[in-house]
């Protein structure tokens, strides 16, 4: 991911902006899409949430839990990127994920042990050792190669495109995937990448247990009340060091997690096609968002939830006048792999907290 130092969150890989006619707007946009869309985060451990609307019960999303065993990889196995090259893996024994949710997939198909470095974007518990081999959110091909990776997984957010060349001009297998965008992509991506490590079983075994839980979650999600509709709830995506306030659209990636978890999705609701756009009063105005939705550091970057309702258009939406807030962790919230019933029941519980809905 191309992304300077002010927009790295400690947190999606997660989504990916509009366009604006000023040249500082549109690079906001696109850094921060790529941040969003990457999953992005830093080293630290998650901030506590401010969430207005409940306290969440998923304070173990900061840790992976692995299938059952160890699998063995069956290889070689030669598999077609998603920029169309064809790859042979030969080895799993030294594997480097150059996104958060990618090691996130690795780690919880059992093979963790063999993970020989992270992206910054990589924040959970298990792989908070490894070396980091980005710097800001550019992968450092010099610190790949040095760790002798028998494969590289990255996705098509990852840069600069000279690194990734440096890496396949070295000789290393190196795996482009797709990148989730909703719900139905998480199935997908592990498939995808327990095939490229010859682990072809695990990869199924995950994605049932996946679909399984998310399915639980989203069957706890409690009918509206005395005729209430859904509630609307509009995700923004904020860096307040760098700036950049953005209300997500249609193509943010939040609006099938809002919808897996009986709302709707504000800012698509009104008419944004695109993944964002900057706020303005105007714009809150149309989503009227009854609660609003954040990744946690960029609630912290600006303030809390005092600094958010300071930002113009904020206060006079319901969401604002009420201080519904819902805060969940950046190095998860739009990574659609196999921890997101987590993110999904922690919606769930912050935008349902009288309920008992996901507890």
């Amino acid at each position: 991911m191309r992304i300077s130092q002010d927009f790295a969150p400690p947190g999606r890989d997660t989504a990916r902006p509009g366009r604006r006619r000023t040249g500082a707007l549109t690079a906001a946009l696109a850094l921060a899409s790529a941040l969003v869309l990457a999953g992005c985060g830093d080293t630290g451990a998650p901030a506590a949430r401010t969430a207005g609307a409940g306290t969440p019960a998923a304070a173990d999303t900061d840790r992976i839990e692995p299938l059952t065993g160890t699998p063995a990889p069956r290889l070689p196995v030669t598999v077609t990127s998603a920029d169309g090259k064809r790859t042979t893996i030969t080895s799993a024994d030294r594997i480097v994920p150059l996104t958060g949710s990618l090691s996130e997939i690795v780690f919880t198909l059992g093979l963790g042990k063999q993970v020989v470095a992270r992206d910054i974007t990589a924040t959970f518990e298990q792989a908070a050792k490894l070396p980091v081999v980005t710097r800001a959110h550019d992968v450092s091909a010099e610190s790949v190669l040095s760790l002798r990776p028998t494969v590289v997984l990255a996705d098509t957010t990852t840069g600069p495109a000279e690194a990734i060349g440096q890496i396949r001009d070295a000789g290393i297998p190196l795996v482009v995937v797709e990148p989730a965008k909703e719900l139905s992509d998480v199935g997908r991506r592990i498939d995808t990448v327990a095939a490229a490590l010859g682990v072809p079983e695990s990869g199924d075994e995950l994605t049932e247990r996946t679909r399984d839980r998310i399915d639980a979650v989203r069957k706890s999600v409690p009918a509206p009340a005395g005729g209430a509709g859904r509630p609307r709830v509009a995700f923004l995506y904020l860096r307040g060091s760098a700036s950049v306030y953005l209300l997500g659209g249609r193509e943010s990636g939040a609006s099938s997690l809002l919808e897996a978890a009986g709302a709707v999705d504000a800012g698509k609701a009104s008419g944004l096609k695109k993944d964002f756009t900057a706020i303005t009063s105007e714009a809150l105005a149309k989503a009227a968002p009854d609660a609003i939705l954040v990744m946690t550091k960029g609630l912290d970057s600006v303030g809390g939830v005092d600094g958010l309702v300071k930002i113009p258009g904020v206060a006079e939406t319901p969401a604002g006048m009420d201080r519904r807030i819902v805060s969940v962790d950046d190095g998860v919230l739009l990574n659609y792999g196999p921890r997101t019933d987590r993110v999904l029941s922690e919606l769930v519980a912050q935008l349902y907290p009288g309920d008992g809905a996901a507890k």
